[in-house]
């Protein structure tokens, strides 16, 4: 193991911050660039390599992070890396932007707090990167056989390159202009700079994957034509219908969904406008919706010269303590500030909106909402405390019903969906089409990045197999399997 009474000597030390005052004026990562190399050995020989690492079980991906964290305790990162891609095609992803469901199962957070395992894995993937460790790895021979993907997010881009290091013809179609589908596009800035995945990318072309930006299927290309282009298809076009807000009021200008505001954020940064069609600058806004793309517009929004900013949440505030029913080593729902709440902003908790107040022109200029509690299990407003509050610009960040059903994808291709409106697969991620398969949000259903990669690393594998008879390609979870939660 790596120090064996390195969780009684040392206390958990996470990444530092830059200061709220100075990272607002940009839109770089919020951490302090190289400040985890001085501390991250120390931090992974905390790990204390127990009998049963549940942080396994906790990672879909089945990360082998005992493994992983020894090496960088001896600060062998030429080994570190190598176990890191073992299981995982993109680290330096998940590592940025995955809420660490291996540290809420860390043995060591029974009693203490746990091994920081996401600042062990991005340190050793951006050392990597520094080294020269990450290198394409082209097939020795081609199989002859052609595959497309749809979708360029985490599952589809994981896909991608497994089945092109077995030796496919792969191509991988994106919609948008650029290849990350909403790593590139949902995912601001200061979460994870977008150089992160052009790398990525470089190294994938360099390996033969090919790209096809621009182009929808369904839309500017049937899906029927496309089965006929290629052996095996695989669908990752994420769970992309966002849920709306059916209340009055809705029509009006400045009410926009989050994946229509946060893109065009992004886009700044990639040089394509100036200042973004939809700003907050000297605005008063509002987010409906408490999770990570609510905080994700907060961030946004701060840094776009907002004049506020409150983000509302229909559930209660959660604890910062594990309630009773959500037990080690299970994920928790705990009451976090990211590095956006840390920049400022209002939260408000148990509230849900009525209705929306314009001016004549037809702008936003009031939420109107009133507190809720549950009776008899059901979330019930609560009389006399309906209230309203200014909002220049609303975003609505209250997740993703499913795949996307305009394009005609799933019509053309004749796929069934599951009870929850998911498109359907059996154990080996195919479809009721044969040679047709479906990895990430689009078979399971809005979740982590790491379910996304790891869906498509399994889903590789069930492709590689229907198109040789064998695959050797590891699939690290089943259609059927679910996060450690409760």
């Amino acid at each position: 193991m790596a120090d064996p009474k390195g969780f009684l000597n040392h206390g958990r030390e996470v990444a530092k911050s830059r200061p709220v005052d100075v990272r607002l004026k940009d839109w770089n990562e919020v951490y302090v660039p190289g400040s985890l190399l001085p501390i991250i050995s120390k931090q992974a020989g905390r790990c204390m390599d127990c009998g049963i690492p549940f942080c396994h079980n906790g990672c879909p991906l089945g990360n082998l992070i005992p493994e992983w964290n020894d090496y960088a305790y001896r600060e062998d990162w030429q080994n570190a890396s190598e176990r890191l891609h073992a299981t995982n095609n993109f680290p330096e992803f998940t590592g940025r932007l995955c809420p660490a469901p291996c540290e809420s199962a860390c043995v060591l957070g029974i009693n203490q707090p746990a091994v920081t395992i996401k600042n062990v894995e991005v340190s050793i993937i951006d050392k990597a990167w520094e080294t020269g460790d990450v290198a394409p790895q082209a097939p020795e021979r081609l199989s002859g056989k052609t595959v497309a993907v749809i979708g360029s997010g985490p599952a589809g881009l994981a896909a991608a390159q497994q089945l092109t290091r077995a030796g496919h013809t792969v191509a991988v179609y994106e919609r948008a202009d650029r290849i990350g589908g909403l790593l590139r596009y949902g995912i601001p800035e200061f979460k994870m700079e977008k150089r992160h995945i052009n790398r990525r990318i470089e190294q994938m072309r360099a390996e033969g994957t090919r790209f096809r930006t621009g182009i929808e299927i369904g839309r500017d290309l049937k899906a029927t034509d496309l089965k006929k282009r290629y052996d095996a298809i695989v669908i990752a076009a994420g769970a992309t219908t966002a849920r709306d807000l059916p209340v009055p009021g809705r029509e009006l200008k400045g009410v926009h969904q989050a994946m229509e505001y946060l893109p065009l954020a992004n886009k700044v940064q990639e040089g394509d406008f100036v200042a973004p069609p939809i700003s907050a600058e000297g605005k008063h806004v509002v987010v409906i919706g408490g999770g990570d793309t609510g905080a994700d517009c907060v961030g946004t929004a701060h840094r776009q010269g907002a004049a506020s900013v409150t983000q509302l949440e229909i559930m209660p505030q959660p604890g910062e303590d594990r309630a009773p029913h959500q037990p080690w080593p299970t994920f928790p729902m705990l009451y976090k500030v990211t590095s956006a709440h840390e920049e400022g902003g209002e939260r408000v908790y148990s509230v849900s909106t009525t209705h929306f107040e314009g001016d004549e022109d037809g702008n936003v200029q009031w939420l109107h909402l009133s507190e809720v509690e549950f009776v008899d299990g059901k979330l019930t407003s609560k009389p006399g405390t309906e209230r309203k509050i200014p909002a220049q610009l609303v975003t609505l960040a209250m997740g993703f019903t499913g795949t996307d059903r305009e394009n005609g994808v799933v019509e053309q291709f004749g796929l069934e969906l599951d009870e929850r409106g998911n498109i359907a697969r059996d154990a080996d991620f195919q479809t009721n089409v044969p040679g047709v398969y479906v990895a990430g949000d689009a078979g399971r259903g809005q979740s982590l990045i790491v379910w996304a990669i790891a869906e498509g690393r399994s889903a590789a594998r069930g492709v590689d197999r229907f198109l040789t008879g064998a695959s050797e390609l590891p699939a690290p979870i089943r259609p059927t399997d679910r996060s450690l939660m409760v």
